[in-house]
């Protein structure tokens, strides 16, 4: 059967692409034949990047941005268009997860407006600086990384889920305004201990607040996993006890909701391991 590559050629913006999960995506993008502008604050791991993603055959250039800054992401998009003439997709990847609980203030309160900073701020930023040039061309795509955080409230997640929350109202609004001009989807991992995004957590038992009465489940998986004895069959996706999800199936849903012809649109996306059935 012959599959059309919906990729081929589009010009992608992928904030926090120097690393992890941004830059799994800017990869496989540019394998289907993406142009690919490869946004993020870190310039060395950045440069690293789209070296490896060029040497694979692929097109992308590095731009040195941080989402917090709307100029400096305003200058992003008009690379993009100076390098490939338009923007077709802007992937709000770039991402913090400061998890704590209200007694932790004294240590989490930086952070946690550094995650109101990069996480609202920083995917409005985006959205704002391809807006006018999705809407010149007739269309476009905005898809922004949320998180299951942000459907409802949870102890030891006050803020990180309100900024996801915002995510989804952001997206939603968006995809309402733009009546079609700009197709809208958000993505709403799970529990993935292998992004490293829980790198940022606080306290590590705030984690309680979304897997509740599964805490000693999942943190004896976690724990585990961690040291390497964790049952194999766990860690394999063929398997329906699969319990930590690689972040390459999320990459490839965020890919299938690009490979779509322009009248289809994937609005919102939930991803989780089989096994991860301790996530409420």
């Amino acid at each position: 059967m012959n599959v059309t590559n919906y990729l081929k050629d589009k010009s992608i913006i992928v904030t926090g692409a120097a690393g992890g999960f941004g830059k799994l995506v800017s990869a496989k993008a540019a394998a289907l034949g993406a142009k690919v502008t490869c946004a993020d604050v870190n310039a060395d791991l950045l440069q690293g990047a789209v070296k490896d993603i060029t040497a694979a055959g692929g097109v992308a250039q590095a731009v040195v941005a941080d989402v917090t800054d709307i100029a400096q992401m305003k200058a992003a998009a008009a690379k993009a268009v100076a390098a490939y003439g338009r923007i077709d997709v802007m992937i709000n990847n770039a991402g913090v997860m400061p998890l704590a609980f209200y007694a932790d203030h004294e240590k989490a309160l930086e952070k946690w407006h550094r995650c109101i900073d990069i996480n609202i701020k920083g995917v409005l930023n985006g959205t704002v600086a391809v807006y006018d040039q999705m809407i010149a061309q007739g269309e476009g795509h905005v898809i922004n990384v949320s998180s299951i955080y942000g459907n409802f409230p949870v102890v030891g997640a006050g803020v990180y889920g309100a900024t996801k929350s915002a995510v989804n109202f952001l997206s939603e609004s968006l995809r309402m305004e733009a009546r079609g001009k700009i197709k809208v989807t958000i993505v709403k991992p799970t529990g993935v201990p292998l992004t490293g995004l829980g790198a940022g957590v606080v306290n590590p038992e705030a984690i309680i607040g979304i897997v509740g009465h599964n805490g000693p489940e999942y943190l004896g998986a976690m724990g585990q996993l961690a040291a390497g004895k964790l049952d194999p069959q766990r860690l394999d996706p063929d398997g329906q006890n699969y319990v930590a999800l690689d972040p390459g199936f999320i990459a490839d849903q965020i890919i299938h909701a690009m490979n779509q012809p322009q009248g289809v649109s994937i609005g919102d996306v939930t991803i989780r391991a089989a096994g991860d059935h301790y996530i409420l």
